[in-house]
């Protein structure tokens, strides 16, 4: 037979107990990435509804700030592939149309991070997982949920027109 998968192990673990262990391994990994200077890759999600409304999540650890969902590119799989796994992961939300919007280079806790930007549409209704993501919505324009993380707010206005972009295609 098949053995149960990490995430279904971590189920077995109270909410709360998870977030506090998120919280742990967030410090922790903040911490390596200063000290060793490790190249980062990773991914985050423009996830548009049919009405044009974008994605944004809080996570239980970290800023608490809304942001894109996202997360780590494993070594070998492509950008696309990384983006939809993040989006269904975080969301539950399957991504449709998806393209690279952009790839940037940011400095993170004292190293380079190399983030894709992968714009489509989301399908389904998102839920949070209530560990890792406790908060999320699709927000218009003119309103967005606070606070925003300071990567999304100064780059918004650009993201809602790549929506505008994404819709003719």
């Amino acid at each position: 037979g098949r053995g149960a998968s990490t995430g279904d192990m971590l189920h077995l673990i109270p909410p709360w107990l998870h977030r506090a262990g998120l919280r742990l391994a967030h410090a922790v990994r903040k911490r390596w990435w200063r000290l060793a200077k490790v190249q980062l890759n990773g991914c985050r999600v423009l996830a548009f509804d049919e009405g044009g409304r974008l994605l944004l999540i809080r996570h239980s650890y970290g800023s608490g700030n809304w942001m894109l969902p996202g997360g780590g590119i494993a070594r070998g799989e492509a950008p696309l592939v990384a983006a939809r796994r993040e989006l269904a992961e975080e969301t539950g939300c399957i991504l449709r149309d998806a393209l690279v919007h952009a790839v940037l280079e940011e400095q993170l806790y004292g190293t380079t991070n190399r983030v894709h930007l992968i714009a489509g549409r989301a399908e389904g209704l998102p839920q949070p997982d209530g560990r890792e993501i406790i908060e999320l919505g699709f927000f218009g324009r003119n309103a967005l949920p606070v606070p925003l993380s300071p990567a999304v707010a100064s780059q918004i206005d650009a993201w809602f027109d790549a929506f505008t972009l994404l819709d003719r295609t």
